[in-house]
């Protein structure tokens, strides 16, 4: 299997949360919290995974509008990129996980390969900046309303990205 690495930014633990999950749904990656990690140390792996949640009216977790701004010089031409993200579709159903699309935006220019696209089958939201072709770009998780389907979803959505590596 190709080295693989998690990045994650989380505000009240939940993102770090599911990273982890991920992770251990993955097996053998590894995990960083971009706010302790400079995103030069994406350069050293194969494929990367990214998370974020969303906050507010659709704006991108701190640490990651922080790191976004330092992308200019990182090399990740052909990497293989996978997306999660963590919203709430009662709440926030105009900007459902638009921290996740925010994201996706800034390393799709990075000339990376992105993998993991995820079906909007199963939520109920108006409208989402990470949906592309009538699906998420990336795993689409809502820890407020139906954490119960999070494991689910996450061991589906590794499998999936398992096999698009």
């Amino acid at each position: 299997m190709s080295k693989i690495a998690i990045f994650y930014g989380s505000t009240t633990g939940n993102t770090k949360d599911a990273a982890e999950r991920i992770k251990n749904a993955f097996g053998d990656v590894e995990l960083f919290d971009i706010a302790d990690t400079s995103v030069e140390k994406m350069e050293q792996f194969d494929a990367v995974v990214v998370g974020t949640s969303t906050w507010g009216a659709g704006d991108l977790q701190d640490d990651w509008e922080m790191a976004i701004g330092k992308l200019g010089a990182v090399n990740l031409a052909g990497k293989k990129m996978a997306f999660f993200g963590l919203g709430d579709q009662e709440s926030y159903s105009d900007t459902f996980v638009d921290g996740m699309g925010q994201l996706y935006d800034a390393f799709a220019k990075k000339d990376v390969s992105c993998i993991g696209q995820w079906p909007t089958d199963g939520y109920d939201f108006e409208e989402s900046s990470a949906v592309r072709d009538n699906a998420f770009i990336g795993l689409a998780l809502d820890e407020d309303n139906q954490s119960d389907l999070s494991d689910g979803r996450i061991a589906s959505w590794a499998e999936q990205v398992k096999k698009e590596l």
